[in-house]
């Protein structure tokens, strides 16, 4: 997708005084929240990072205020675990939910708002689940330029891609390319020669790692406090 077609705050966040950047704070939020919740549930990366997919995939078509984050977060995971053949029942993730957030009325939902709130995800995606992502060329390409040594390195900025609109934007095989320029200058790792003899746009990869080295600066800036603004900003849920 087009830059300019992802990063936009719908009419009715606007008058809730939603921003841009609050935007992008909450979905990176609800990432976490995705990330936190399936590792409770005990799933393979590859179903959170389907699950985190969908979920920007709704917002570059519904608002914040229509469809509850807080809502959407889980029942994306709910609906990638059955896409990726991984299923997990709605009532572990609410029993989990539960247990993460006892305290916060906003984030107490039933089985039936999951399954409610799948079937309005399903309309939102097009009931388009298909979802391609960087760690299989990731692999093929380490092991290609023989840095096996950087796997876990390199697959933990994967992972934080996923806190990013990335994978709306850029075929799979160019984030995992910058995910490696990125290790590789940073372990001081002579990798030039590999890349030339790619044939692929460096410009290209080369922006990309700026994108992800510009979200690591701008995410250590108050953080926390940035993104309780911008929640405070959505409608309270009745309980």
């Amino acid at each position: 997708m087009d830059p300019e077609d992802i990063d936009v705050v719908q009419p009715l966040d606007r008058e809730r005084g939603i921003s841009l950047e609050d935007f992008k704070l909450i979905k990176m939020h609800m990432s976490n929240y995705i990330t936190k919740l399936a590792q409770n549930v005990k799933v393979r990366q590859r179903v959170v990072a389907t699950a985190i997919t969908y979920m920007r995939r709704v917002y570059t078509r519904r608002g914040l205020t229509e469809f509850d984050p807080r809502l959407v977060a889980p029942t994306c995971l709910y609906l990638a675990a059955k896409a990726e053949e991984s299923t997990v029942q709605a009532r572990l993730l609410v029993f989990y939910i539960k247990k993460m957030y006892p305290e916060d009325i906003r984030y107490r939902f039933e089985i039936k708002d999951i399954l409610e709130m799948e079937m309005k995800i399903l309309e939102a995606l097009n009931y388009y689940l298909v979802v391609f992502h960087p760690y299989r060329s990731l692999t093929q390409f380490l092991q290609d330029a023989g840095m096996m040594d950087l796997m876990q390195f390199t697959w933990g900025i994967v992972n934080d891609t996923y806190k990013m609109d990335l994978i709306l934007i850029h075929p799979p095989h160019l984030i995992a390319l910058a995910c490696i320029y990125i290790a590789s200058v940073s372990k001081e790792k002579d990798s030039i020669a590999w890349f030339e003899e790619l044939r692929v746009d460096m410009n290209v990869v080369k922006n990309i790692s700026m994108e992800i080295l510009d979200f690591y600066d701008n995410m250590m800036n108050n953080i926390e406090e940035r993104i309780n603004i911008a929640f405070s900003k959505l409608p309270l849920r009745s309980a």
